[in-house]
């Protein structure tokens, strides 16, 4: 019995360092990219790189104002008609698409999610870009958000598929409309987990590089007006990565910086959302 007991120790004891490894594994490549960009970027990390525009060719200085600002304009832009659709869209496909046109649906949105976004940028460049002769915050807009709803459609069918089949039962035998029912019980039981799918699917988008050159393709300069190219911090960040200046270089580091700060605060923010829903 206590070879048997040892033994069982032993394997368990081995197990958990193995399982610890796989989690530590799994979480090093962030910290050592995020360390990595702390350290390159931080010499340009500065108030003026977040508050000034950027600077011609040999001329010190300069920021990425009028990045942040574009990504966050053609961010906003993508959600304010994609949140809508996306969300109907799985509210549909878990409480009333049936079929095979359900079932297109899903198929569609889940090939959708497993295309490149070079391929969206690609098919907003020909169905926008091409027939308005300009690149654009439209254009670039709608290229993320092909990214976006099928992403934020399956998360909400999943969301809703978890709100047990009582509730939606006992509203209905309380006389309320399905449709009501629907929306002021069944979504707002999910919504936690819907809102988090959609920030999830927001910070995916918000360092999205691809699309935009296709798209947006970039601006040096404070952008007004939305069928006009625009900044954004992925395009400066690839900009400066690729040219011959070292300056230039230090602060496409610095750029990358302030991207994943970005996304990492986007992802807390979605982290403490599905703790409260626990």
């Amino acid at each position: 019995m206590g070879t048997i007991s040892f033994r069982r120790k032993a394997l368990d004891s081995t197990m958990k360092a193995l399982f610890f490894l796989a989690a530590l594994l799994v979480i090093l490549p962030l910290f050592l990219i995020f360390f990595d960009l702390l350290i390159k970027g931080a010499k340009e990390l500065k108030l003026t790189l977040l508050i000034d525009l950027p600077h011609p060719v040999g001329e010190p200085g300069g920021g990425i104002a009028n990045g942040i600002a574009g990504t966050l304009v053609i961010t906003l832009m993508t959600m304010l008609w994609s949140v809508p659709t996306a969300v109907l869209c799985g509210i549909y496909l878990a409480e009333y698409g049936r079929g095979k046109f359900a079932s297109a649906v899903r198929f569609a949105a889940d090939t959708m999610t497993g295309v490149p976004s070079i391929i969206m940028g690609i098919f907003g460049y020909i169905l926008l870009v091409l027939p308005m002769k300009r690149f654009s915050a439209w254009a670039g807009a709608a290229a993320l958000s092909m990214i976006f709803i099928p992403v934020v459609v399956r998360t909400t069918e999943e969301m809703l598929r978890t709100v047990p089949t009582t509730v939606r039962e006992a509203a209905l035998a309380l006389g309320i409309a399905r449709w009501k029912a629907t929306l002021r019980i069944t979504v707002r039981t999910a919504w936690p987990g819907i809102l988090t799918g959609i920030l999830l699917a927001m910070a995916r988008i918000i360092g999205e590089t691809a699309p935009l050159l296709f798209t947006a393709l970039g601006n040096q300069f404070w952008q007004t007006r939305l069928d006009q190219p625009i900044a954004a911090v992925p395009l400066q960040v690839f900009t400066y990565a690729i040219s011959p200046y070292e300056d230039w270089h230090d602060k496409a580091w610095a750029g990358a910086l302030v991207l994943i700060t970005m996304v990492l605060v986007i992802n807390i923010v979605a982290r403490v959302l599905t703790r409260r829903k626990r």
